[in-house]
């Protein structure tokens, strides 16, 4: 028999609240659209939206129960904990949760690749035991002690993704998740409207270091510019285990090499004396960075380093990050490489440099969709000029730009690269679709907001194609 993840007497308990009768819970939601049988569902409310409107709802779908507040409208009789906040409710189980924890919690943050290397390290620990890691990028203060509130409490390794644009966010999270190893993949110019230097954005990273169990690891970047800052950080905080990756000669976790394919990548390191050779079954310079993080981290916690070899070799990115799609089209292909979760002006450099390694077939062109990227400030401009030459560099052949930024940037390419300019996410969309010819290979990349997600569903939605497979990568 399955025992619950919590009681209705447990999460009274955890939030000091008032439970209106007993029941038991194997999951915890906070979305009434993907509540399953079983659920607890938290009433959060928002600025636009009040989740007290949907526990009928949550409920006829299956939910066990519902965190709700006193003074929440909600049906009677219905099976609830009452409390005066529901997001502080939700804070406090995901604290109660970590308190009951048996194994060992890594939190990874950084300015970019902090979900991929959070789903790699989860993929590589689970060879090793039982594993939970958050889902998609729930690494606010939300998404946080939501994730720890649904892992069960005999669960080996717990991966958490911890993010921020302010500082002081990721202090307040590192309070809750408390971690054994403290993950940076990389600092870069991200959020760069909120700081007025990237020195800054290191110190808001840092942060995370303030809430390391005694004895913990931080697993730091040693190719970073800020590496020392960040050393400096973690030193200052008490943290004595400092685990240094990447290509300098006195990282910990050492590249010893590495080889670039369009589809994967391959790769030998020294981690900590002793030598590792493994492939990455997503390609580009950045996964063979996070590669080493992943490998940092497992060895931080006495995982299996080569059962996390064979993980990664079998590693495919989420969608948005990198998924390749090859796509049946006339009498060809064409690939859509799907990079439009989200874009900084470091990921977007390595984009392009894996589109560059890509090889179209036939008379087919490199492709690049590229949208604004958001959030960096007085240096939007010149970080967006930035990509001029690696564009030429990587052969591409067409750029279309979707926002002002963007189009201001393809429009100093010069004669050498034909250049679209769009409006909006949709105007993108037609504009590729009129001109794809079998054998392209197209790479979609913007901030989030620019929604060019469209763009990728409206290329694997061509009409005449009959089906999609996706590949390596």
């Amino acid at each position: 028999m399955v025992e619950p993840l919590w009681t209705a007497n447990q999460i009274a308990a955890a939030v000091s609240g008032a439970a209106s009768r007993d029941f038991d819970v194997f999951g915890v939601a906070i979305d009434s659209r993907e509540v399953r049988s079983g659920d607890l569902f938290v009433a959060l409310k928002g600025d636009n939206q009040d989740g007290h409107r949907y526990v009928a709802a949550a409920i006829d779908k299956g939910a066990a129960g519902a965190l709700v507040e006193h003074s929440g409208s909600y049906p009677s009789g219905a099976p609830v904990v009452a409390v005066d906040d529901a997001l502080a409710g939700l804070r406090a189980l995901g604290v109660a949760a970590r308190d009951r924890l048996q194994g060992k919690v890594i939190g990874v943050t950084g300015s970019v690749g902090k979900t991929g290397t959070k789903t790699a390290i989860a993929a590589a620990l689970a060879r090793s035991g039982a594993t939970y890691a958050s889902e998609r990028s729930f690494n606010n203060h939300i998404g946080v002690p939501l994730t720890l509130s649904r892992t069960p409490p005999a669960t080996r390794y717990t991966v958490l993704e911890m993010g921020m644009n302010h500082a002081g966010e990721l202090r307040d999270l590192t309070q809750v998740a408390r971690p054994h190893v403290a993950v940076v993949t990389t600092i870069a110019e991200v959020h760069m409207e909120f700081f007025a230097s990237i020195a800054e954005i290191a110190d808001a990273k840092a942060e995370i270091f303030e809430g390391l169990q005694p004895g913990g690891t931080a697993v730091l970047n040693r190719d970073n510019a800020m590496f020392e800052r960040l050393e400096a950080r973690a030193r200052s905080v008490g943290v004595e285990r400092i685990l240094a990756f990447g290509e300098h000669s006195d990282a910990d976790v050492r590249l010893v090499k590495s080889r670039l394919h369009e589809d994967c990548s391959t790769v030998t390191a020294d981690v900590a004396g002793m030598l590792v050779t493994y492939k990455i079954g997503v390609p580009g310079e950045h996964w063979v960075a996070n590669s080493l993080a992943v490998m940092a981290a497992v060895f931080a916690v006495d995982g299996d380093l080569g059962l996390a070899g064979l993980a990664l070799a079998e590693m495919q990115p989420p969608r948005g990050r990198g998924r390749r799609h090859q796509v049946e089209y006339r009498d060809a292909e064409i690939v859509v490489i799907d990079e439009s979760y989200n874009a900084s002006p470091v990921a977007t450099l390595a984009a392009i440099r894996g589109l560059g390694r890509s090889k179209p077939a036939r008379r087919g062109r490199r492709i690049a969709v590229l949208g604004d990227m958001r959030e960096l400030g007085d240096q939007g401009p010149q970080l967006h000029a930035g990509l001029r030459q690696p564009l030429r560099e990587a052969g591409v052949d067409l750029v279309i730009a979707v926002g002002p930024l963007m189009q201001e940037m393809a429009n100093g390419l010069g004669l050498t690269v034909q250049v679209i300019n769009c409006a909006n996410a949709q105007e993108a969309s037609r504009q590729v679709l009129e001109a794809v010819v079998p054998g392209d290979v197209i790479m979609v990349k913007g901030s989030n907001a620019i929604g060019l997600s469209s763009v990728v569903d409206a290329l694997l939605a061509l009409p005449d194609q009959p089906s999609v497979r996706r590949v390596a990568g």
